[in-house]
Protein backbone atom coordinates (compact mmCIF):
# COMPACT_ATOMS: atom_id res chain seq x y z
CA UNK A 1 0.00 0.00 0.00
CA UNK A 2 1.69 3.58 -0.78
CA UNK A 3 2.34 5.98 2.05
CA UNK A 4 0.42 8.77 2.24
CA UNK A 5 3.53 10.71 0.96
CA UNK A 6 4.34 9.01 -1.87
CA UNK A 7 0.23 8.68 -3.09
CA UNK A 8 0.72 13.10 -2.44
CA UNK A 9 3.51 12.89 -4.47
CA UNK A 10 2.15 10.89 -7.32
CA UNK A 11 -1.27 12.77 -7.13
CA UNK A 12 -2.01 14.87 -10.50
CA UNK A 13 -2.75 18.67 -9.85
CA UNK A 14 -5.01 20.62 -11.49
CA UNK A 15 -4.81 24.50 -13.10
CA UNK A 16 -8.12 25.92 -14.83
CA UNK A 17 -7.63 29.44 -16.33
CA UNK A 18 -11.09 30.31 -17.32
CA UNK A 19 -10.98 33.69 -18.96
CA UNK A 20 -14.49 36.45 -19.39
CA UNK A 21 -15.47 37.31 -22.90
CA UNK A 22 -12.49 36.00 -24.96
CA UNK A 23 -13.22 34.95 -28.59
CA UNK A 24 -11.85 31.46 -30.17
CA UNK A 25 -10.24 33.92 -32.72
CA UNK A 26 -8.09 35.85 -30.52
CA UNK A 27 -5.19 33.86 -30.04
CA UNK A 28 -2.26 33.07 -32.85
CA UNK A 29 -2.98 29.48 -32.04
CA UNK A 30 -6.46 29.65 -33.46
CA UNK A 31 -5.57 31.79 -36.43
CA UNK A 32 -5.16 35.37 -34.71
CA UNK A 33 -2.76 37.25 -37.44
CA UNK A 34 -2.28 40.76 -35.98
CA UNK A 35 -0.60 39.84 -32.88
CA UNK A 36 1.10 37.16 -31.51
CA UNK A 37 0.28 34.97 -28.18
CA UNK A 38 3.39 33.31 -27.65
CA UNK A 39 2.96 31.27 -24.20
CA UNK A 40 -0.59 30.34 -25.41
CA UNK A 41 0.94 29.18 -28.04
CA UNK A 42 3.55 27.14 -26.77
CA UNK A 43 0.73 25.74 -24.25
CA UNK A 44 -0.95 24.57 -27.15
CA UNK A 45 2.36 23.42 -29.23
CA UNK A 46 3.66 21.03 -25.95
CA UNK A 47 -0.03 19.74 -25.12
CA UNK A 48 -3.19 19.29 -26.89
CA UNK A 49 -5.23 21.63 -28.66
CA UNK A 50 -9.47 21.27 -29.76
CA UNK A 51 -11.18 23.05 -32.72
CA UNK A 52 -14.49 21.96 -31.15
CA UNK A 53 -14.69 23.20 -27.62
CA UNK A 54 -17.57 24.22 -26.20
CA UNK A 55 -19.48 25.57 -23.22
CA UNK A 56 -22.28 24.84 -21.77
CA UNK A 57 -23.99 28.94 -22.61
CA UNK A 58 -22.73 31.80 -23.99
CA UNK A 59 -22.22 33.98 -20.71
CA UNK A 60 -20.90 34.66 -17.35
CA UNK A 61 -22.93 32.84 -14.73
CA UNK A 62 -24.43 29.87 -16.39
CA UNK A 63 -21.14 29.19 -18.24
CA UNK A 64 -19.11 29.15 -14.40
CA UNK A 65 -21.74 27.06 -13.00
CA UNK A 66 -21.51 24.56 -15.45
CA UNK A 67 -17.73 24.21 -15.90
CA UNK A 68 -17.49 23.76 -12.14
CA UNK A 69 -20.67 21.32 -11.77
CA UNK A 70 -20.07 18.95 -15.05
CA UNK A 71 -24.13 20.20 -15.62
CA UNK A 72 -26.03 22.08 -18.08
CA UNK A 73 -26.86 25.21 -16.74
CA UNK A 74 -30.40 24.47 -16.52
CA UNK A 75 -30.27 21.46 -14.95
CA UNK A 76 -28.72 23.02 -11.78
CA UNK A 77 -31.40 26.57 -12.08
CA UNK A 78 -28.86 28.45 -13.39
CA UNK A 79 -29.84 29.37 -16.90
CA UNK A 80 -29.26 33.24 -16.33
CA UNK A 81 -26.46 35.89 -15.31
CA UNK A 82 -26.95 36.81 -11.93
CA UNK A 83 -26.44 40.17 -10.68
CA UNK A 84 -25.29 41.80 -7.17
CA UNK A 85 -28.89 41.50 -5.98
CA UNK A 86 -29.51 38.49 -7.10
CA UNK A 87 -30.98 35.95 -4.28
CA UNK A 88 -29.75 33.02 -6.13
CA UNK A 89 -26.75 31.20 -6.99
CA UNK A 90 -25.32 27.80 -6.88
CA UNK A 91 -26.90 25.27 -5.18
CA UNK A 92 -24.29 23.74 -1.95
CA UNK A 93 -25.97 20.60 -2.37
CA UNK A 94 -24.30 20.64 -5.99
CA UNK A 95 -21.05 18.96 -6.41
CA UNK A 96 -18.22 20.90 -7.39
CA UNK A 97 -14.66 20.26 -9.07
CA UNK A 98 -13.31 21.45 -5.56
CA UNK A 99 -15.46 19.37 -3.37
CA UNK A 100 -14.51 16.10 -5.59
CA UNK A 101 -10.65 17.19 -5.21
CA UNK A 102 -11.19 17.58 -1.39
CA UNK A 103 -12.12 14.90 -1.12
CA UNK A 104 -8.91 12.92 -1.82
CA UNK A 105 -7.04 15.61 0.24
CA UNK A 106 -6.50 18.54 -2.22
CA UNK A 107 -5.68 21.95 -1.28
CA UNK A 108 -7.96 24.14 -3.47
CA UNK A 109 -8.59 27.75 -3.99
CA UNK A 110 -10.03 30.19 -6.48
CA UNK A 111 -8.32 34.03 -7.66
CA UNK A 112 -10.77 35.59 -10.12
CA UNK A 113 -14.31 36.07 -10.59
CA UNK A 114 -17.05 34.49 -8.89
CA UNK A 115 -20.38 35.27 -10.38
CA UNK A 116 -22.21 32.16 -8.67
CA UNK A 117 -23.76 33.53 -5.53
CA UNK A 118 -23.13 36.20 -2.79
CA UNK A 119 -23.37 35.61 0.58
CA UNK A 120 -23.60 32.43 2.14
CA UNK A 121 -23.23 31.15 -1.49
CA UNK A 122 -19.54 32.25 -1.98
CA UNK A 123 -16.66 29.88 -2.95
CA UNK A 124 -16.08 28.56 0.26
CA UNK A 125 -19.45 27.25 0.77
CA UNK A 126 -18.63 25.07 -2.33
CA UNK A 127 -15.32 23.59 -1.44
CA UNK A 128 -12.62 26.13 -1.87
CA UNK A 129 -10.37 26.66 1.20
CA UNK A 130 -9.39 30.09 0.19
CA UNK A 131 -10.86 32.82 -2.29
CA UNK A 132 -9.13 36.18 -3.66
CA UNK A 133 -11.31 37.90 -6.03
CA UNK A 134 -14.55 39.83 -7.05
CA UNK A 135 -17.61 38.02 -6.09
CA UNK A 136 -19.19 39.49 -9.92
CA UNK A 137 -18.47 41.00 -12.49
CA UNK A 138 -16.50 44.05 -12.96
CA UNK A 139 -18.85 46.21 -14.72
CA UNK A 140 -21.42 45.54 -12.48
CA UNK A 141 -20.50 48.39 -10.47
CA UNK A 142 -21.58 51.81 -9.74
CA UNK A 143 -20.04 53.74 -12.86
CA UNK A 144 -22.32 51.54 -15.56
CA UNK A 145 -25.82 52.18 -13.44
CA UNK A 146 -25.63 55.58 -12.49
CA UNK A 147 -24.71 54.34 -8.94
CA UNK A 148 -27.66 52.15 -8.64
CA UNK A 149 -25.03 48.55 -8.42
CA UNK A 150 -23.34 48.27 -5.21
CA UNK A 151 -19.70 49.38 -4.33
CA UNK A 152 -17.46 46.41 -5.96
CA UNK A 153 -15.24 44.89 -3.67
CA UNK A 154 -12.52 42.66 -4.08
CA UNK A 155 -12.77 39.50 -1.18
CA UNK A 156 -10.36 37.81 0.55
CA UNK A 157 -12.04 34.46 1.81
CA UNK A 158 -15.75 36.48 3.04
CA UNK A 159 -14.04 39.60 4.23
CA UNK A 160 -14.39 42.66 1.74
CA UNK A 161 -10.58 43.74 1.55
CA UNK A 162 -11.10 46.84 -0.68
CA UNK A 163 -13.15 48.63 -2.90
CA UNK A 164 -12.70 48.96 -6.83
CA UNK A 165 -13.16 52.36 -7.70
CA UNK A 166 -11.70 53.54 -10.84
CA UNK A 167 -9.93 51.45 -14.03
CA UNK A 168 -6.54 52.30 -12.31
CA UNK A 169 -7.98 49.42 -9.73
CA UNK A 170 -9.08 47.26 -12.29
CA UNK A 171 -5.98 47.17 -13.90
CA UNK A 172 -4.40 45.77 -10.79
CA UNK A 173 -6.33 42.44 -10.44
CA UNK A 174 -4.88 40.36 -13.75
CA UNK A 175 -1.36 40.95 -11.69
CA UNK A 176 -2.77 40.10 -8.60
CA UNK A 177 -4.90 36.82 -9.67
CA UNK A 178 -1.90 35.67 -11.02
CA UNK A 179 0.10 36.18 -7.82
CA UNK A 180 -1.59 34.93 -5.69
CA UNK A 181 -1.56 31.63 -8.06
CA UNK A 182 1.91 31.05 -7.73
CA UNK A 183 1.81 31.51 -4.44
CA UNK A 184 -0.31 29.21 -4.19
CA UNK A 185 1.43 26.86 -6.18
CA UNK A 186 4.49 27.54 -4.00
CA UNK A 187 2.69 26.61 -0.69
CA UNK A 188 1.54 23.67 -1.68
CA UNK A 189 4.17 22.40 -3.52
CA UNK A 190 4.32 19.22 -1.56
CA UNK A 191 0.48 18.58 -1.82
CA UNK A 192 -2.04 17.96 -4.46
CA UNK A 193 -4.08 20.79 -5.58
CA UNK A 194 -6.83 22.44 -7.51
CA UNK A 195 -6.21 25.97 -8.44
CA UNK A 196 -9.11 27.64 -10.21
CA UNK A 197 -8.08 30.97 -11.66
CA UNK A 198 -11.12 32.79 -13.43
CA UNK A 199 -9.67 35.91 -14.85
CA UNK A 200 -12.61 38.91 -15.26
CA UNK A 201 -10.89 40.12 -18.45
CA UNK A 202 -10.95 40.75 -21.54
CA UNK A 203 -14.69 41.31 -20.50
CA UNK A 204 -15.43 44.80 -20.68
CA UNK A 205 -14.30 47.43 -18.94
CA UNK A 206 -10.96 46.73 -20.59
CA UNK A 207 -8.02 47.68 -18.27
CA UNK A 208 -4.63 46.52 -18.56
CA UNK A 209 -1.92 46.94 -16.58
CA UNK A 210 0.26 49.86 -17.39
CA UNK A 211 3.17 47.03 -18.38
CA UNK A 212 1.18 45.84 -21.17
CA UNK A 213 -0.05 49.26 -22.52
CA UNK A 214 0.56 49.45 -26.11
CA UNK A 215 2.46 46.54 -26.19
CA UNK A 216 0.51 44.53 -28.90
CA UNK A 217 0.77 47.56 -31.45
CA UNK A 218 -2.79 46.59 -32.38
CA UNK A 219 -5.24 48.31 -29.45
CA UNK A 220 -6.08 47.92 -25.40
CA UNK A 221 -8.15 44.62 -26.55
CA UNK A 222 -5.26 42.84 -27.65
CA UNK A 223 -2.90 44.19 -25.06
CA UNK A 224 -5.29 42.98 -22.66
CA UNK A 225 -4.75 39.56 -24.58
CA UNK A 226 -1.09 39.76 -24.18
CA UNK A 227 -1.25 40.30 -20.19
CA UNK A 228 -3.23 36.81 -20.51
CA UNK A 229 -1.46 35.36 -22.53
CA UNK A 230 1.77 36.41 -19.92
CA UNK A 231 -0.25 35.06 -17.49
CA UNK A 232 -0.28 31.64 -18.77
CA UNK A 233 3.64 31.97 -19.37
CA UNK A 234 3.80 32.56 -15.88
CA UNK A 235 1.67 30.00 -14.71
CA UNK A 236 3.55 27.25 -17.05
CA UNK A 237 7.50 28.42 -16.03
CA UNK A 238 6.83 28.33 -12.33
CA UNK A 239 5.16 24.67 -12.06
CA UNK A 240 8.18 23.62 -14.36
CA UNK A 241 10.72 25.61 -11.96
CA UNK A 242 9.23 23.43 -9.31
CA UNK A 243 9.20 20.44 -11.10
CA UNK A 244 5.24 19.70 -11.27
CA UNK A 245 4.97 20.18 -14.74
CA UNK A 246 5.03 16.54 -15.53
CA UNK A 247 2.48 16.16 -12.22
CA UNK A 248 0.12 19.03 -13.55
CA UNK A 249 -2.85 19.37 -15.71
CA UNK A 250 -3.19 22.99 -17.10
CA UNK A 251 -6.52 23.80 -19.12
CA UNK A 252 -6.97 27.30 -20.97
CA UNK A 253 -10.46 28.26 -21.94
CA UNK A 254 -13.09 31.25 -22.08
CA UNK A 255 -16.82 31.39 -20.71
CA UNK A 256 -18.26 31.83 -23.70
CA UNK A 257 -17.78 33.90 -27.33
CA UNK A 258 -16.93 37.91 -27.42
CA UNK A 259 -19.08 40.42 -26.53
CA UNK A 260 -19.12 41.85 -30.63
CA UNK A 261 -21.45 45.35 -29.92
CA UNK A 262 -18.05 47.04 -27.82
CA UNK A 263 -16.50 46.62 -31.38
CA UNK A 264 -12.25 47.49 -30.58
CA UNK A 265 -13.44 46.68 -27.15
CA UNK A 266 -14.28 42.89 -27.77
CA UNK A 267 -12.69 39.65 -29.18
CA UNK A 268 -13.08 37.60 -32.25
CA UNK A 269 -15.05 34.60 -32.94
CA UNK A 270 -12.73 34.09 -35.82
CA UNK A 271 -15.15 32.28 -38.57
CA UNK A 272 -17.35 31.61 -36.18
CA UNK A 273 -21.22 33.48 -36.62
CA UNK A 274 -22.56 35.69 -33.60
CA UNK A 275 -20.46 35.80 -30.50
CA UNK A 276 -21.90 36.22 -27.22
CA UNK A 277 -25.31 35.45 -25.98
CA UNK A 278 -26.49 33.35 -29.01
CA UNK A 279 -26.52 29.86 -29.71
CA UNK A 280 -24.17 30.10 -32.86
CA UNK A 281 -20.82 29.09 -33.25
CA UNK A 282 -19.31 31.92 -32.22
CA UNK A 283 -21.33 31.95 -28.71
CA UNK A 284 -20.38 28.48 -27.66
CA UNK A 285 -17.41 27.22 -29.85
CA UNK A 286 -14.25 28.51 -27.32
CA UNK A 287 -10.52 27.91 -27.07
CA UNK A 288 -9.23 24.37 -25.40
CA UNK A 289 -6.34 23.83 -25.06
CA UNK A 290 -4.73 21.17 -22.08
CA UNK A 291 -0.96 20.63 -21.15
CA UNK A 292 0.29 17.95 -18.84
CA UNK A 293 4.02 17.25 -20.66
CA UNK A 294 4.40 13.45 -20.15
CA UNK A 295 0.86 12.40 -19.71
CA UNK A 296 -0.18 14.35 -22.67
CA UNK A 297 0.98 14.48 -26.15
CA UNK A 298 2.94 17.28 -27.13
CA UNK A 299 1.64 19.25 -30.46
CA UNK A 300 -1.92 17.42 -31.09
CA UNK A 301 -4.83 19.28 -32.60
CA UNK A 302 -7.99 17.29 -31.29
CA UNK A 303 -11.36 17.40 -33.86
CA UNK A 304 -13.60 15.88 -31.33
CA UNK A 305 -16.00 17.70 -29.93
CA UNK A 306 -15.62 18.06 -26.11
CA UNK A 307 -17.17 20.55 -23.62
CA UNK A 308 -16.46 22.23 -20.36
CA UNK A 309 -18.75 20.17 -18.33
CA UNK A 310 -16.15 17.42 -19.10
CA UNK A 311 -13.74 18.51 -16.50
CA UNK A 312 -15.08 17.51 -13.31
CA UNK A 313 -15.65 13.98 -14.36
CA UNK A 314 -12.15 14.02 -16.05
CA UNK A 315 -10.70 14.91 -13.28
CA UNK A 316 -12.39 12.73 -11.13
CA UNK A 317 -11.38 9.83 -12.74
CA UNK A 318 -7.64 11.41 -13.32
CA UNK A 319 -7.33 11.56 -9.43
CA UNK A 320 -9.54 8.12 -8.60
CA UNK A 321 -12.47 10.36 -7.26
CA UNK A 322 -15.74 9.09 -6.70
CA UNK A 323 -18.23 11.15 -9.29
CA UNK A 324 -21.08 13.19 -7.87
CA UNK A 325 -23.83 11.24 -6.58
CA UNK A 326 -26.36 13.46 -8.46
CA UNK A 327 -26.68 13.37 -12.46
CA UNK A 328 -24.29 15.74 -14.49
CA UNK A 329 -24.33 15.70 -18.10
CA UNK A 330 -20.35 15.77 -18.71
CA UNK A 331 -17.65 12.91 -19.62
CA UNK A 332 -14.61 11.80 -18.75
CA UNK A 333 -12.55 12.73 -22.09
CA UNK A 334 -8.81 11.64 -20.85
CA UNK A 335 -8.97 9.08 -23.99
CA UNK A 336 -9.36 12.42 -25.96
CA UNK A 337 -7.08 14.35 -24.46
CA UNK A 338 -4.38 11.43 -24.66
CA UNK A 339 -5.47 11.39 -28.44
CA UNK A 340 -5.45 7.84 -28.15
CA UNK A 341 -6.21 5.61 -31.46
CA UNK A 342 -9.66 5.45 -32.16
CA UNK A 343 -10.63 7.87 -29.29
CA UNK A 344 -14.34 9.31 -29.94
CA UNK A 345 -16.54 11.89 -28.21
CA UNK A 346 -18.58 10.32 -25.87
CA UNK A 347 -21.19 13.35 -26.66
CA UNK A 348 -23.97 11.51 -29.15
CA UNK A 349 -25.43 15.16 -29.12
CA UNK A 350 -24.95 18.58 -27.21
CA UNK A 351 -27.55 21.20 -26.30
CA UNK A 352 -27.32 24.30 -27.12
CA UNK A 353 -29.90 26.77 -24.05
CA UNK A 354 -30.00 30.98 -23.81
CA UNK A 355 -30.41 31.53 -21.31
CA UNK A 356 -33.10 28.90 -20.83
CA UNK A 357 -34.68 28.65 -24.03
CA UNK A 358 -33.44 25.38 -25.90
CA UNK A 359 -32.15 26.70 -29.50
CA UNK A 360 -30.26 24.50 -30.93
CA UNK A 361 -28.60 20.76 -30.60
CA UNK A 362 -25.47 19.33 -32.33
CA UNK A 363 -25.25 15.83 -33.28
CA UNK A 364 -21.56 14.73 -35.66
CA UNK A 365 -21.41 17.09 -38.04
CA UNK A 366 -24.81 18.64 -38.21
CA UNK A 367 -26.39 21.15 -36.15
CA UNK A 368 -30.13 22.02 -36.15
CA UNK A 369 -31.71 25.28 -35.00
CA UNK A 370 -35.35 25.72 -34.21
CA UNK A 371 -36.93 28.89 -34.78
CA UNK A 372 -36.29 31.93 -32.63
CA UNK A 373 -34.67 35.11 -32.18
CA UNK A 374 -31.14 36.22 -31.40
CA UNK A 375 -29.08 39.15 -31.00
CA UNK A 376 -27.00 40.81 -33.59
CA UNK A 377 -24.85 43.67 -33.72
CA UNK A 378 -25.55 46.81 -34.96
CA UNK A 379 -22.96 48.59 -37.78
CA UNK A 380 -21.22 50.91 -37.43
CA UNK A 381 -20.00 48.83 -33.72
CA UNK A 382 -19.40 50.51 -30.68
CA UNK A 383 -15.53 51.53 -29.77
CA UNK A 384 -13.60 52.84 -27.20
CA UNK A 385 -15.71 50.89 -24.15
CA UNK A 386 -19.32 52.57 -25.67
CA UNK A 387 -21.44 49.82 -27.34
CA UNK A 388 -23.40 49.96 -30.49
CA UNK A 389 -26.66 48.87 -30.02
CA UNK A 390 -28.28 45.50 -30.55
CA UNK A 391 -30.61 44.72 -33.16
CA UNK A 392 -33.15 41.53 -32.71
CA UNK A 393 -33.29 39.06 -35.15
CA UNK A 394 -35.63 36.00 -36.68
CA UNK A 395 -33.80 33.29 -37.13
CA UNK A 396 -35.98 30.16 -38.98
CA UNK A 397 -35.68 26.19 -38.49
CA UNK A 398 -32.34 26.07 -40.26
CA UNK A 399 -29.87 23.00 -40.64
CA UNK A 400 -25.88 23.21 -40.88
CA UNK A 401 -23.01 21.34 -41.18
CA UNK A 402 -20.76 22.15 -39.18
CA UNK A 403 -17.43 20.66 -41.03
CA UNK A 404 -18.05 21.78 -44.40
CA UNK A 405 -19.99 25.12 -43.08
CA UNK A 406 -18.62 26.20 -39.53
CA UNK A 407 -19.74 29.47 -40.43
CA UNK A 408 -23.57 28.23 -40.15
CA UNK A 409 -24.54 30.06 -44.05
CA UNK A 410 -26.35 27.52 -45.94
CA UNK A 411 -29.10 26.20 -44.38
CA UNK A 412 -29.59 22.45 -45.63
CA UNK A 413 -32.65 21.52 -43.74
CA UNK A 414 -34.40 21.38 -47.47
CA UNK A 415 -31.53 19.02 -48.61
CA UNK A 416 -31.44 16.52 -45.32
CA UNK A 417 -35.04 16.33 -43.90
CA UNK A 418 -34.28 12.86 -42.74
CA UNK A 419 -31.73 14.74 -40.36
CA UNK A 420 -33.70 17.16 -39.63
CA UNK A 421 -36.48 14.52 -38.10
CA UNK A 422 -33.54 12.69 -36.25
CA UNK A 423 -32.64 15.90 -34.53
CA UNK A 424 -35.94 17.26 -33.68
CA UNK A 425 -36.16 14.23 -31.96
CA UNK A 426 -33.16 15.11 -29.74
CA UNK A 427 -35.27 18.61 -28.96
CA UNK A 428 -37.93 16.52 -27.48
CA UNK A 429 -35.37 14.59 -25.26
CA UNK A 430 -33.67 17.74 -24.05
CA UNK A 431 -37.22 19.31 -23.19
CA UNK A 432 -38.59 16.41 -21.18
CA UNK A 433 -35.73 16.20 -19.48
CA UNK A 434 -33.58 20.00 -18.83
CA UNK A 435 -37.27 21.86 -19.50
CA UNK A 436 -37.46 24.23 -22.49
CA UNK A 437 -38.71 28.14 -22.09
CA UNK A 438 -39.73 28.61 -25.84
CA UNK A 439 -41.88 25.45 -25.68
CA UNK A 440 -42.99 26.45 -22.08
CA UNK A 441 -41.92 22.98 -21.31
CA UNK A 442 -41.14 22.11 -17.59
CA UNK A 443 -37.53 19.57 -17.45
CA UNK A 444 -38.23 16.67 -14.94
CA UNK A 445 -34.64 16.45 -13.99
CA UNK A 446 -33.92 20.11 -12.92
CA UNK A 447 -32.76 20.84 -9.53
CA UNK A 448 -32.96 24.25 -7.62
CA UNK A 449 -30.90 27.05 -7.95
CA UNK A 450 -29.12 28.20 -3.88
CA UNK A 451 -31.01 30.75 -2.05
CA UNK A 452 -28.94 33.99 -0.67
CA UNK A 453 -28.94 34.68 2.65
CA UNK A 454 -27.26 37.67 3.66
Amino acid sequence: MLSLALAANLAPNLVVIFVDDMGIGDLSCYGQKAYKTPNLDRMAREGVRFTDFYVASPACTPSRAALLTGCYPTRIGLPQVINPDSKIGLNPDETTIAEVAKSKGYKTAIFGKWHLGVGNLMPRTHGFDEFYGIPYSHDMWPPNKNGTWPPLFVFNDETQEREIKTLDDQAELTNQFTEKTLNFISRNRSNPFFVYLPLNQPHVPIAPSPKFLGKSKAGLYADQILEIDDTVGRILNHLKKLKLDRKTMVMFSSDNGPWLPYGNHAGSAGIYREGKGTTFEGGFREPGIFWMPGTLPAGKVQTEMASTMDILPTFAALIGAEPPEKEIDGHNIMPLLKCEEGARTPWKWMYYFWPAELQAVRSGDWKLHVPHSHRHQNHPVGKDGKPAGETTEKHDLALYNLEDDPSETKNLAADHPEIVVRLTRLFSIGRNELGDALTKSIGGSNRAPGTVKL
